[in-house]
């Protein structure tokens, strides 16, 4: 005669608790800071293709190429633990004020009331969405 496994007599819960698993949230650096290197990375490789000179330089070319692999990779790793939209608002917003600085003060861009008031403006979305905890 088999032994039958008991039957509780307890109903089923309603809904059933779902944890992630540690792999897609581990990591060894914190977000802002993998952030913060790719966009760097970035702005980097932004820089660079100023030197390109259609392809015909290989080191501006190996940085374009490094610099945009690296700040995806990262990307990849801030997506782990930071929403989409926040992630790119704050990689793109701060990239694209980066370069328009360094282009400024290193390049000799003209510096317009626009641009800087433009520049102001990605700067405070920024903030905006890290203080209103988009993420």
């Amino acid at each position: 005669m088999a032994l039958m496994p008991a039957v509780s007599a307890q109903p089923a819960p309603a809904y059933t608790e779902t944890i992630p698993s540690r792999r897609y949230t581990y990591s060894t650096m914190p977000a802002a800071l993998l952030l913060t290197i790719a966009i760097a990375a970035e702005v980097a490789a932004t820089v660079s293709l100023r030197s390109v000179d259609g392809l015909q330089k290989p080191l501006p070319l190996a940085i374009v190429v490094a610099g945009y692999a690296l700040s995806f990779w990262l990307l990849a790793l801030v997506l782990k633990q930071i929403s989409v939209g926040t992630t790119y608002a704050i990689w793109a917003g701060a990239g694209t004020a980066a370069v328009a600085l360094i282009g400024i003060v290193a390049l000799g861009e003209p510096a317009t009331a626009v641009k800087i008031g433009s520049i102001a403006l990605i700067i405070a979305g920024v903030i905006g969405l890290n203080l209103s905890g988009a993420h």
